[in-house]
């Protein structure tokens, strides 16, 4: 059987930047090369990053990207790689499609080409378009026609684009009937915790399907509320595992794959759903044989704590940089949720470039001023302390206030004092809300809600406390130690904005409250079927109205790390002016 050696590189790229995109993709082909790679890919719409959202409507962004994708095949010959063929993904546009009724002819295309001797040999497009969660591929993309396949080293070798292999029929059949040996697969799959063991059992059972290997390059890094994991994975024709690629890490997944030689009498013609196959001969010949190097491997998995966690830690830190910023801002109150977020602040960037503020207020107990300069001197930030109570009383004398504006005063004087400071200094500024607070509109607006990213936005408290533990036994089991102070975790939450105050005097205990919301937030039960799972029907009823009630404030909400199925935002999509309120 012909061999074959892959580069699969899963690397990271950052919307709109294509030239450095670009340099990536120079860079890791040579790695490729000089490693003796055969083939090289790389994930979907490397050179333009993913998601581009409405950058594909603009005409100047798609043609940067179509020239761009030109110089790149040009400058890898230039460089000497021109031998060694390229899939790489990017934004292109159709020139052929019938003009219909919102989608003209020279529509956007999700597309993939394959680079070989300086000229760009084979263009395709998605064929399948995902249209939900946070997916709008309709919205902005025209589905491919074809089925790819090139010939590499008497091998040949089928194509595809992520989604393809979510739904059924389309490329995978079309790649048996192609007759193909391989079939790779280009990915921008984001993360979602507990995807990877979904994520494997598709590519096993596609793999069956199309009758042969099965190679999935994925993304890492960070784009927005999204996080790439990477998990790039290679199995064979059963659905054995030969390689798997370590999560949340950049590099090249190589290996050495034994494949059928391609038929003299493979298939031409219209395939499965309508798809034409375009099939290109690169290489004829069969690699000399060679005692292979690489087998694969299987990185090991990360339990789901450390998952999430790297997660969010990978969220930040793309969010940071890719924006251009160096360094963060905190408000730390001396409990779990300011802490958790200074302890992944200071993981994603760097103890030095993170700074915190203790604003306290005379409602402010002793002990929780304490574990805010604890965690400080634990974690190694940058620590400061400015008391509002001056401010306070100033606005008091004015206005007079009572109750809740007296108490939302306090946190707005709060946010203001931050973005004072990150106007200032420069800083970005972390907004420390929970999934469980959003849900219910427990949070300020203009107060805590004030910030540029939200890293825990999509978890909820009872996931913070799990995470918070953790990462301190994550640091004892290293000899280092535990940032997050061990009376920030165990004390029970309190906004402590009037004496004696607990979350509990208005919430759930958040076991309970986070369950309810799993049911309504998550799975979009209503309220008969949360009561069927056990729960009070007035509690369930209660519950349900604060979170129909504050969709305006999670709309005002800056964006955070999105690790669930379904986060507040993009995956959620519901009116703020509303009528619909289900009945208790």
């Amino acid at each position: 059987m012909p061999q074959l050696r892959l580069a699969l590189n899963q690397i990271d790229s950052r919307v709109g930047n294509i030239s450095a995109n670009a340099d990536s993709v120079v860079h890791w082909t040579r790695h490729s090369a000089e490693q003796g790679a055969h083939l090289v890919a790389f994930p979907e719409m490397m050179l333009t990053g993913y998601p581009v959202e409405d950058l594909a409507l603009r005409e100047s962004f798609v043609e940067a990207s179509r020239t761009a994708l030109r110089e790149l095949a040009a400058r890898l010959a230039a460089e000497g790689l021109g031998e060694l063929p390229v899939v790489v993904g990017y934004l292109d546009r159709t020139e052929k499609a019938a003009p219909r009724l919102g989608r003209p002819a020279g529509s956007p295309e999700n597309a993939a080409a394959v680079l070989y001797r300086g000229e760009v040999v084979l263009r395709f497009a998605k064929h399948h378009l995902p249209n939900y969660g946070v997916f709008d591929e309709f919205r902005y993309f025209v589905p491919g026609d074809t089925q790819p396949v090139i010939r590499v080293h008497g091998v040949d070798v089928a194509l595809a684009i992520c989604e393809d292999l979510w739904q059924e029929g389309g490329r995978v059949p079309a790649t048996r009937s192609a007759g193909a040996g391989l079939l790779i697969s280009i990915n921008a799959s984001p993360y979602e915790r507990n995807k990877d063991d979904l994520r494997l059992e598709l590519v096993q059972k596609r793999a069956q399907e199309a009758g042969c290997t099965l190679a999935y390059v994925a993304m890492i890094g960070g784009q927005d509320e999204l996080v790439f994991d990477g998990d790039s994975i290679v199995v064979d024709g059963t659905g054995e595992v030969i390689a798997r690629a370590p999560q949340f890490s950049e590099g090249c997944v190589l290996v050495d794959l034994d494949l059928p030689a391609a038929r003299a009498d493979a298939p031409e013609g219209v395939v499965d759903d309508g798809l034409r196959i375009d099939r290109v001969v690169l290489s004829e010949d069969p690699v000399a044989p060679y005692e292979p190097v690489v087998t694969g491997g299987y990185a090991d998995r990360l339990d789901d704590d450390e998952e999430i966690y790297d997660a969010l830690v990978v969220g930040l830190r793309a969010y940071v940089t890719k924006n251009g910023f160096r360094s963060v801002l905190i408000g730390l109150s001396g409990g779990i949720d300011s802490a958790l977020v200074a302890a992944i602040a200071c993981d994603a960037i760097g103890a030095q470039n993170v700074y915190g503020i203790s604003m306290p207020s005379k409602y402010s107990s002793d002990h929780s001023r304490g574990d805010a300069a604890d965690l400080a001197v634990r974690t190694g930030l940058n620590f400061r302390t400015v008391p509002i109570e001056p401010m306070f009383d100033a606005y008091m004398g004015g206005l007079g206030l009572t109750g809740l504006a007296e108490e939302n005063l306090q946190s707005r004087l709060r946010g203001t004092l931050l973005m004072a400071v990150s106007n200032q200094e420069g800083h970005l500024v972390l907004a420390p809300g929970n999934k469980s607070e959003l849900a219910v509109g427990y949070s300020t607006l203009y107060g805590d809600s004030v910030g540029a990213y939200g890293p825990i936005k999509d978890v909820y408290k009872t996931d913070i406390f799990r995470l918070a533990h953790y990462r301190n036994r994550a640091a004892a089991e290293r000899g280092e130690t535990p940032p997050i102070p061990e009376n920030s975790i165990v004390k029970p939450p309190s906004a402590e904005l009037r004496p004696g105050q607990m979350d509990t005097d208005s919430l759930p205990d958040y076991p309970v409250l986070d369950a309810i919301l799993t049911l309504y937030v998550d799975r979009d039960r209503g309220i008969e079927e949360i009561v069927a799972a056990g729960f009070d029907r007035e509690l369930v009823a209660k519950t349900l109205r604060m979170v129909d009630t504050a969709e305006y404030k999670r709309r005002q909400y800056p964006p955070g790390t999105k690790i669930s199925a379904k986060g507040f935002g993009k995956d959620r999509r519901l009116p703020i002016t509303n009528g619909w309120r289900e009945q208790a």
